[in-house]
């Protein structure tokens, strides 16, 4: 018997707690400040409740909702400070823990899927879990060949409560607007519901995570644990320590801040580019730096459970419309959009307007390097999300064709992971070397032409 809660009458009614909760604690508070609290002081009281509430809900069911909480945590750095100050540490936590699964209910999945015998496997295997996802958790462990491994465990019902979670969020998104304002949750509910599913299926993970590990065996730069061992409900992956992304943003040094940050950036754009995977769940849980002889830090990466497939890297079109966009040429990053889908065929917009829009969110890419902060996260979600502004109005004409939802996504969320991390970052180094369309042909043909005499040289 499943400790998943899975019943869809017991999560809806813990799902549909958190709008009711959010709405009765406005209603005390307005108690509180007529009995003689200042406004400011309530509200500090209510949002730190709300938040408390939010990762004990989301905590506990685990599933699609504590995918949905992991999701708002990324986009923390885009809130007003006096709202992100009481929501962090609790978006945060869901990053990297949650209730543990009862021992006994591990032990008989572990049963199940590798045999009675299943302890043989082992040297050693830790009953207390390292880490919790969405849909299973981590136990440390030594494999029979002395091997450290982490032991990926999928929740009994995970799949079930996965897609019920999600489809109970949907339902009441208008209410959880208030959470990031701004942002459509609507669409980011149903396209996690859409995608996340494929975590389900732990063989497409370790394919994709075999893949990786294979390509960047030896990297200066990035690291990525083998597949040790997989089956149904059960992953096995050589196991890696290192500093978590979450304590480096909340204590790390800026050294390590800069380094995370450039390789997070390289890890995005090359990854794409050398084995046609994108790695699509950029929370800070999923990355370890790593201390390296040569480089400083390394960057490890975790959980392959979602990727987006994408043969020839990244589409050509978003390094086209980038580099265009830097030149300032309006009509053909106009043109470009139109063709690609972003602009439908019904609308017609000014190509200045549209580049005007574009700009400011390119401004990483214009600079040798870039201070991601999150002031200019908030700047950049204010000039959006205003309906006063002519950015706002813009917005809200342009489309997102399906072939791009994923990219956007992980690009945003990784923008609002450097941020976090207040990382200076080369980005444009990294945009030159692996997006495709991004350095203009003629340039590439000097570059190469000059790498193939060097080479003769020497």
């Amino acid at each position: 018997m499943s400790d998943l809660p899975r019943k869809a009458v017991t999560r809806t009614a813990k799902l549909a707690a958190l709008p009711l909760g959010f709405a009765g604690r406005a209603t005390w508070g307005l108690g509180k400040r007529i009995g003689g609290k200042s406004a400011e002081i309530v509200g500090r009281e209510l949002q730190q409740r709300t938040a408390e509430q939010l990762f004990k809900v989301l905590g506990e069911l685990k599933g699609g909702a504590m995918k949905f909480g992991q999701a708002l945590s990324v986009f923390e750095s885009a809130l007003p400070e006096e709202v992100a100050g009481p929501y962090r540490a609790a978006l945060t936590k869901l990053q990297e823990a949650a209730p543990p699964m009862p021992t006994r209910t591990v032990h008989s999945v572990l049963e199940e899927r590798l045999g009675a015998d299943w302890p043989e496997l082992f040297v050693e295997f830790e009953d207390k879990p390292s880490a919790a996802a969405s849909i299973g958790q981590v136990h440390r462990a030594v494999w029979h060949d002395g091997r450290e491994v982490a032991v990926k465990v999928q929740y009994p019902g995970a799949g079930e409560a996965l897609l019920s979670d999600l489809t109970q969020l949907g339902r009441f998104a208008r209410l959880l607007g208030p959470l990031i304002p701004g942002m459509d949750i609507k669409p980011l509910i149903s396209e996690l519901r859409d995608r996340v599913s494929e975590e389900l299926d732990y063989g497409l993970e370790a394919r994709a995570q075999a893949a990786h590990a294979e390509e960047f065996a030896g990297d200066p730069d990035v690291m990525v644990p083998a597949v040790v061992h997989q089956c149904e409900q059960v992953l096995v992956t050589e196991w890696i320590d290192g500093v978590p992304l979450s304590e480096v943003i909340t204590g790390g040094t800026q050294e390590q801040r800069d380094r995370a940050g450039q390789l997070l950036a390289r890890f995005l754009f090359s990854g794409p580019a050398r084995t046609g995977l994108l790695h699509a769940d950029p929370h800070p849980g999923n990355f370890r730096l790593l201390p390296d002889e040569k480089s400083g830090w390394r960057l490890g990466v975790l959980d392959f459970g979602t990727v987006d497939r994408l043969p020839g890297g990244l589409p050509q079109p978003i390094g086209d419309s980038l580099r265009m966009t830097l030149d300032g040429d309006a009509d053909s990053v106009y043109e470009l959009l139109r063709e690609e889908g972003f602009v439908k065929e019904s609308i017609d917009l000014e190509p200045d307007a549209v580049l005007d829009y574009l700009l400011p969110i390119i401004e990483p890419a214009q600079v040798d390097a870039f201070t991601f902060t999150r002031g200019w996260m908030r700047s950049q979600a204010a000039r959006i999300a205003d309906p006063r502004s002519p950015a706002h109005q813009l917005g809200r004409q342009l489309n997102l064709p399906p072939a791009y939802l994923l990219i956007h996504r992980v690009t945003l969320s990784t923008i609002g992971v450097l941020c976090q991390l207040g990382a200076t970052v080369r980005l444009r180094d990294e945009l030159e070397e692996w997006l495709p369309g991004f350095m203009p042909e003629e340039e590439l043909e000097d570059e190469e032409l000059g790498e193939e005499v060097s080479a003769a040289e020497a």
